[in-house]
């Protein structure tokens, strides 16, 4: 009977294999993007790094860091710059730097001191640390200015991207520290008050007016759209914030997109400005190897999609024939945990 039992069992299975051996399997497959940009921030060298394999695994055209690229927070040079140099001992992260462009700028714990703005004792040093780590070459004009703003330039057969690195740290005026409540800051409307500083503010104009480019990346360390919180953003800065999506709108720049960091959480918050033809999304990826696990909730009226508290990084696929990024939110071994796409 056994006999019997296994040998009916195999005329099934037979019969069910003969029946499907005629059928096509159609595969769909997902359309290779034009660009591929990754980014994040909120990185120790000293903890585990997870996602280096997984980033390059994404095959990027360029690696962008969006600030707290270590935790240094000191005023000794040396230890800042040994603390840079124990990154580059990572060895995935070796791999993606040995085989993608590597771009980015700081935020306070790699520009040496929490929420530190223009007033940090050494920030001079600070910045020729920085511009070592990035490997930026000794006659670049970048080793002869203040900040460590750059603007980097990609071109495909289908199109061009445009990645301009903005500095928050160097110039930005000090915070108002909100004592009647248990936010940390307040705005503050002194028409004095600057994130970027003067020369910064002229720079990013001519880099936008003048861009051809099909898509323009803006890299700020800090969140521009969500100010609500009361931490580190643009928000702090009303006034700031008006004069970047103003001449974000009249510069003709396409295809604008702003990139940020420093949260320790990933977003993605949108707005509709006046006098520009697509809304305004702010992609805030962080943080790389720590995560604010026991966020609970904040406001944000820009918000699209939830809150990401589990350690991520950011992908933006670029489509230059749609005009489309396709914005995602990426967990370890390649897990979405949120997108978004967006048409320009």
């Amino acid at each position: 009977m056994k006999k019997y039992y296994i040998f009916l069992m195999a005329l099934v299975l037979f019969t069910a294999c003969k029946k499907n051996a005629g059928k096509k399997v159609t595969v769909i497959e997902q359309p290779t993007p034009d660009f591929v940009v990754a980014f994040g921030s909120c990185n120790m060298a000293q903890e585990p790094n997870p996602f280096w394999d997984d980033i390059l695994a994404e095959n990027p055209n360029v690696w962008i860091w969006g600030g707290d690229i270590v935790y240094a927070d000191t005023d000794d040079v040396e230890r800042l710059r040994s603390i840079y140099a124990m990154q580059d001992t990572v060895a995935e992260y070796a791999k993606l730097k040995g085989a993608v462009p590597i771009i980015g700028t700081w935020d306070d714990h790699d520009f040496g001191l929490n929420d530190a703005g223009a007033d940090f004792a050494i920030k001079e040093e600070s910045q020729k640390v920085f511009l070592d780590f990035m490997g930026v070459p000794e006659d670049s004009e970048r080793r002869s200015r203040e900040g460590v703003y750059a603007s980097h330039e990609y071109e495909v057969p289908e199109g061009k991207v445009k990645v301009i690195v903005l500095d928050t740290r160097y110039f930005r005026s000090e915070l108002i520290k909100d004592e009647e409540s248990e936010k940390r800051y307040k705005p503050t409307t002194d028409p004095e008050a600057t994130v970027l500083g003067d020369a910064q503010w002229q720079w990013l104009e001519n880099e936008l007016e003048g861009s051809d480019a099909d898509f323009n990346l803006i890299m700020s360390s800090i969140q521009v759209l969500s100010g609500e919180h009361g931490f580190e953003t643009w928000g702090n800065f009303p006034l700031e914030v008006e004069k970047l999506e103003n001449m974000i709108a009249q510069s003709g720049a396409k295809g604008v997109i702003i990139l940020s960091g420093d949260r320790h959480i990933s977003e993605f918050s949108r707005t509709d400005i006046e006098g520009l033809s697509h809304p305004l999304v702010d992609f805030t990826s962080s943080g790389l190897t720590h995560s604010y696990s026991s966020f609970s909730g904040e406001p944000n009226q820009y918000r699209i999609g939830e809150v990401v508290s589990d350690k991520s990084y950011g992908i933006i696929n670029l489509n230059f024939a749609d005009k489309e990024a396709e914005f995602k939110i990426m967990g370890d071994n390649g897990t979405v945990l949120q997108e978004l796409k967006q048409t320009y």
